[in-house]
């Protein structure tokens, strides 16, 4: 699994969010935009993260930065959790994961000794060209808040 690296470029992506609108990393312009890989929406540890990054939402507007999230799930579940917890940001559904293995996120998992197929929990922080100003793979759904807000403080003037 090759992963990505502050400096790279950030693959663009197009994909459906939990609405069934269309989102494109290319429409945040020049702002940095947090991408979190979460593996499954409705979770305990996706839940936590999820709502950790809606709850830091005035902290990471007042660096201009916007969040997306992106997971296997259909936009049919990913609305039911957004409903559930209103987080304000698009969850972008990737089911063939295509964009999961462009970012070096989709890889072999284990859980009770059994090995899977999966998102490897991670988060990126895009700068304003689009370039990787910090990557996170295996990251603590706890831990993703602190570590985004300490690259795009870096980022600020």
């Amino acid at each position: 699994m090759a992963t990505l690296e502050v400096g790279d470029r950030a693959p663009a992506f197009t994909l459906p969010d939990q609405d069934g609108e269309k989102v494109r990393l290319t429409a945040y312009g020049g702002s940095p935009v947090v991408v979190y890989f979460y593996p499954k929406a409705n979770t305990g540890g996706c839940t936590t993260q999820s709502c950790n990054l809606r709850d830091a939402e005035p902290g990471l507007s007042a660096l201009g930065a916007s969040v997306v999230g992106i997971s296997p799930d259909r936009p049919e579940a990913q609305k039911k959790w957004d409903d559930k917890h209103e987080f304000g940001f698009p969850l972008l559904s990737d089911p063939n994961h295509a964009i999961a293995d462009k970012y070096g996120v989709w890889g072999t998992k284990k859980l009770y000794g059994r090995e899977y197929e999966g998102i490897i929990r991670s988060a990126f922080v895009v700068d304003g060209s689009r370039k990787i100003a910090g990557a996170f793979y295996k990251v603590s759904p706890k831990q993703t808040v602190t570590k985004v807000l300490s690259v795009l403080e870096d980022l600020q003037p």
